[in-house]
């Protein structure tokens, strides 16, 4: 039996995170103006959400059940025809693992973010992502992503695992 690679957790960044897409935050470091006679502050165009050929955009809730760490990462998946972008709405952290766009990861491909409650990710065409990982309580998150035709799920299993290990 191969012994599974335990993950780095990294904090979530623009910068470490531009491979596989954007992170969806008010900050500083995007554009931003005030709007409405300046009572609200637009952090104006965080992602480019992409919904492909064919496809149009959707927004869902998805509601996660907490998984507990360690956490063995045994799965990938990746939406080859349109981006997926998660938003926080319980005001909980939660984990990020991806891997590049291309050919199916292996256990030592993934990086592993931890993502405040105030960071929403943008999952770019293609990037390969563990499914939602909300960590100590049951929490929501606003999904926006791509319906259409055509199929726009594969799914790749890991030999070796990787482990994310507890924070």
């Amino acid at each position: 039996m191969t012994e599974a690679y335990t993950l780095k957790i990294e904090p979530l960044t623009r910068e470490a995170f531009t491979p596989f897409g954007d992170v969806i935050e008010a900050s500083d470091a995007v554009r931003h103006f005030p709007i409405n006679d300046g009572n609200t502050e637009r952090y104006h165009d965080l992602a480019n959400l992409d919904p492909g050929a064919d496809g149009r955009i959707i927004a869902s809730i998805f509601r996660g059940q907490p998984r507990e760490l360690p956490f063995t990462v045994s799965m990938m998946e990746r939406h080859p025809q349109g981006s997926q972008a998660f938003v926080p709405l319980s005001g909980r952290d939660y984990l990020v693992v991806v891997a590049p766009p291309g050919e199916p990861p292996t256990a030592r491909d993934l990086r592993c973010f931890l993502a405040t409650a105030a960071q929403g990710v943008n999952y770019a065409k293609g990037v390969w992502h563990h499914p939602l990982l909300a960590l100590d309580e049951v929490s929501d998150f606003l999904v926006i992503d791509r319906s259409g035709s055509g199929d726009n799920c594969d799914e790749v299993f890991l030999a070796p695992t990787a482990v994310i290990p507890t924070i």
